[in-house]
């Protein structure tokens, strides 16, 4: 395995939220690494490029743009950098937005995965961590959700093609070897956030005046965790190499496959949670209750024994900790996203 300094890493979803953050921590390790982004207009790409421009100049940091569902494009990127570790953060994310918007998904989410698991076969990657979601496991009753429960029945799109890239990348372990951990992510909130996401909203929304839309009439819960956390948990799975094969991490047998969960191992009320940024905010919400989502789910919980056995991962920021701080990165850039 090589040292920090040797490896040559490619993130993709560079100029997203997680990306952003695993980078910066990445870079902080002494890594080499490449980033990709095809900076699509999902949400301003004002604010990708924002966060590029805090790793510009980074000793070890370069950026290629170009679109992986480019099956050329995504064939050189990997001739061009032959890298050891590959970090797919890559997707089209958003529940909601699949509803309407298909297409989009198999494009970033289905066929970038598979030419992705190509470049890694043939450039024989000695590790690939690739994102996958807490919406894989659908309305499941059973709680905290854990990687060997039943995830067979997706209520979304987006959840759906997270549940494929899944079995595909454990057939390409299976065929060829390819050492592979998939990590389902938990909601994930903090500075440099995604603008479609509930605490970036609420935020805005209640500096502004403005009405918030309240689902389910407030009646939701989610392992939220902060974004430092998710980031050092990230880098700790895909620099330490990969754990033993043990059935509660999604192991197959003797094949280098394996999958966890990264989240924070408690789940917040909705109503909590706005009621917490109201207090920071200094301002009342103007709360418009409206029914569940089409695709949404009731509550994510997190079980994260197995990621903090194996790779010693424990979220450490409070909630409203948590909250502060992405309301005082919001302050800092108001207006600007």
């Amino acid at each position: 395995m090589a040292d920090d300094e040797n490896r040559r890493i490619l993130v993709t979803g560079a100029a997203g939220f997680v990306g952003y953050h695993v980078i910066s921590q990445l870079l902080d390790h002494g890594c080499n690494v490449v980033g990709a982004d095809n900076m699509n207009n999902y949400y301003t790409p004002a604010l990708k490029q924002a966060r590029l421009d805090h790793l510009a100049g980074r000793a070890g940091f370069s950026f290629e743009k170009l679109d992986l569902a480019d099956q050329k494009s995504c064939e050189a990127l990997f001739d061009k950098i032959m890298p050891t570790h590959v970090l797919h953060l890559a997707a089209q994310p958003g529940v909601r937005y699949s509803i309407d918007n298909p297409h989009a998904y198999n494009d970033s989410n289905s066929t970038a995965f598979l030419h992705v698991l190509e470049g890694c076969r043939h450039g024989r990657v000695e590790h690939l961590v690739f994102a996958s979601s807490s919406s894989v496991y659908g309305n499941s009753k059973k709680i905290p959700y854990r990687v060997g429960d039943p995830v067979d029945q997706p209520i979304s799109l987006y959840a759906a093609t997270k549940r494929a890239n899944e079995l595909t990348a454990y057939t390409y372990s299976h065929l060829y070897g390819l050492q592979v951990t998939g990590l389902r992510y938990f909601t994930v909130y903090g500075p440099w956030g995604r603008p479609d996401m509930a605490v970036y909203l609420f935020s805005e929304a209640i500096k502004a005046g403005k009405p918030i839309n309240v689902f389910n009439h407030g009646d939701l819960r989610r392992d939220f965790t902060f974004a430092t956390d998710i980031a050092k948990g990230t880098c700790r799975v895909l620099l330490d190499g990969q754990a033993p094969a043990r059935d509660d991490n999604g192991a197959a047998g003797d094949l280098p496959y394996r999958l966890y969960n990264i989240g924070n191992h408690k789940p917040e009320e909705l109503l909590d949670l706005i009621s917490t940024l109201e207090e920071l905010i200094g301002r009342k919400a103007i709360r418009k209750n409206r029914e569940m989502q089409p695709g949404d789910v009731y509550q994510t919980f997190a079980d994260i024994g197995p990621l903090e056995r194996d790779f010693g991962f424990k979220p450490s920021t409070p909630l409203r900790e948590g909250l502060k701080r992405f309301v005082d990165w919001h302050d800092a850039h108001a207006g600007k996203y």
